[in-house]
């Protein structure tokens, strides 16, 4: 969270030059009085509101008008913050999702009231599954008409309060600033989490000169930043004389800036990496000790460490279902050194034989001070080498069948930088960017992890885009039943005339239900078959977007390199093979060490 410096006032003698001036003052002397002026004084609840984004150093925002809050966007009017009009209030939390994982800024979203807050659920359903910070405010009817059923009533606070970490009801003028300040704190401090602001349209129109609290957390907030030294000094010990160890790295270390350290922690010892999904990117894909991701679709090598580990030190990871398969069978020999910042995570899944109760790089660096040697590891290194070598992400591309998506996916990530952003949707294509793109830098990989909320790539694609910087290239790989739910994005995307590049691995299905159906229902394709699909790369011409399609291996490299060059939003409908597969995989609640290279092993 960013700090805001005092406002500057001019010294006496600095206001007695600009009383009596000798000369005219320049256009840039305009400019600079302008900046350095006071802001005008807070008269209404809205205007204290978007005072609050002020001063928390907001700068973007995405959202969708509506009845009720409407004084809210009237106070934006004359606000130097961008406001993004989203095609759907989902595009806007997703939007805001994004842009929160990219800058590590809470991202604000906006609705109105009814199902104006209502559509925004998925996104907030996904921020609290993947711990993202977000603030959403959504207009409410006037208080004397709450529980009335009146137009667009919704119980927001109800609604939401299962997938938020805070939420708040903001019933008095003198407060709703400071209500807002608040849950922009929250969104950030400790665990992030999505937290929303419903603002009844009265307090919003109501009179008040209150300007807002900074934003900080409630006194009763307390969140522990170093773990027991005790358990760190056992941890330690538990390292120094491992002689299979591995670092489990989770999402929780990219959200608390924890990556450089764990990394430093790694390559001193000489610890192999593994990585959870939200995890990508914590440590670099091309180092040596980088065992890549793990779990049901994760890399063979990655499965067979934490199979066969005795030592893991896990950090920020919730150790959900997807990582694990069956709790069971994961890491049967290891102890389990769990860094995490929330005590509910620990052993909530997978017993913690040393929990370390913290933020993630604070407790890092504690067992960095607190590991005098280093474990006796070559054989364990080497073995890892060999399973690196046993089940490399190899591929087949048979020139007289359809394209292989791996291998799209590898062509854009050879024509893009090490910083680019990849966004997805959910589904094989998701799992093809997350297995056949290098990652080598937090903050790159922008997906849907616990929610699975297909849809989800463009509106991130759009959020990443405004939080990234200028030279980091923005690309969503998206499926053709993910693309269609949200692609009324590419509006957005048009009007912004934002540099993104969508590529669409159209194989006219849902493709990893299809995949499902194939391997445990006999083939039957229930409503999986969506042979019915536009032709995107014409719709998104009649969006205003740039539109290309590939059906052949020849056209991949220069098609990609057109799509990137162009210099606003492009689509690429790349005709993949239909019956292409995700490998490796592990059936849901299986063993990791038991993972399938072939439909055959299932």
């Amino acid at each position: 969270m960013s700090e805001r410096a005092a406002p500057v006032t001019a010294t006496e003698e600095q206001r007695d030059d600009q009383e009596t001036p000798s000369e005219e003052p320049s256009e840039a002397d305009d400019t600079e009085s302008a900046t350095d002026a006071e802001p005008t004084p807070v008269t209404t609840g809205a205007e204290s509101v978007v005072r609050a984004l002020e001063n928390a150093g907001v700068e973007h925002a995405f959202g969708v008008q509506g009845g009720a809050i409407m004084p809210v966007y009237d106070a934006l009017y004359d606000s130097e913050i961008h406001h993004v009009t989203m095609a759907h209030e989902q595009g806007a939390s997703h939007a805001a999702d994004a842009y929160g994982i990219v800058s590590g800024e809470p991202g604000i979203c906006l609705a109105t009231s009814g199902p104006g807050a209502t559509n925004l659920v998925t996104g907030l359903a996904d921020a609290d599954m993947d711990s993202d910070p977000v603030v959403a405010l959504t207009g409410q009817v006037p208080t004397e008409f709450v529980g009335n059923d009146a137009f667009q009533e919704t119980d927001t606070t109800g609604v939401t309060m299962p997938v938020t970490k805070t939420n708040t009801f903001s019933s008095e003028p003198d407060r709703v600033g400071s209500d807002v300040s608040e849950a922009f704190a929250l969104a950030s401090e400790g665990r992030p989490g999505p937290t929303l602001v419903d603002l009844p349209k009265d307090v919003t129109n109501a009179e008040t000169d209150r300007e807002p609290d900074e934003p900080r957390t409630p006194d009763t907030y307390d969140v522990q930043e170093r773990a027991d030294p005790e358990i760190v000094a056992a941890a330690a010990e538990r390292v120094e004389n491992a002689s299979r160890p591995i670092m489990l790295l989770g999402g929780g270390v990219i959200k608390g800036d924890a990556a450089e350290v764990c990394r430093e922690f790694a390559i001193e010892h000489e610890i192999p990496v593994v990585t959870t999904m939200p995890g990508t990117g914590a440590f670099p894909e091309d180092h040596e000790l980088a065992l890549e991701g793990a779990g049901m679709h994760g890399t063979g090598y990655a499965n067979m460490a934490i199979t066969h580990c005795d030592t893991m030190v896990a950090v920020g990871t919730r150790f959900d279902d997807r990582l694990t398969g069956g709790i069971e069978t994961f890491a049967p020999d290891a102890e389990i050194i769990h860094v995490d910042i929330d005590p509910a995570e620990i052993s909530k899944n997978i017993h913690a034989d040393y929990p370390l109760i913290g933020d993630a790089g604070t407790v890092v660096e504690q067992l960095t001070e607190a590991v005098d040697e280093s474990p006796q590891a070559t054989k364990w290194r080497a073995q890892c080498q060999q399973w690196k070598s046993d089940y490399s992400m190899a591929y087949d591309t048979p020139e007289d069948e359809p394209v292989k998506p791996q291998f799209v996916v590898e062509a854009l990530d050879e024509a893009t930088s090490d910083r680019a952003v990849v966004t997805t949707g959910v589904g094989q294509h998701q799992m093809w960017a997350w297995q056949y793109w290098t990652y080598t830098e937090p903050r790159t990989w922008v997906s849907s992890h616990g929610l699975g909320a297909m849809g989800y790539g463009l509106p991130a694609a759009i959020g990443a885009r405004f939080a990234a910087d200028d030279d980091q290239e923005v690309v969503c790989v998206d499926g053709d039943g993910s693309f269609l739910m949200t692609l009324q994005g590419l509006s957005v995307a048009v009007r912004e005339n934002l540099d993104i590049t969508v590529a669409v691995l159209n194989n006219e299905y849902i493709g990893m239900v299809r995949q499902w159906q194939d391997a445990f229902f006999d083939g039957r394709h229930s409503a999986s078959d969506y042979g019915w699909m536009p032709e995107f790369d014409t719709l998104a011409e009649a969006f205003g977007a740039e539109g290309f399609r590939i059906d052949d291996y020849d056209e991949v490299a220069d098609t990609i390199d057109a799509a990137l060059t162009y210099d606003g939003p492009s689509v690429i409908d790349v005709h993949i093979d239909p019956q292409a597969n995700v490998y490796p995989m592990v059936p849901s609640g299986g063993d990791n060490g038991q993972f399938a290279l072939t439909e055959d092993q299932l």
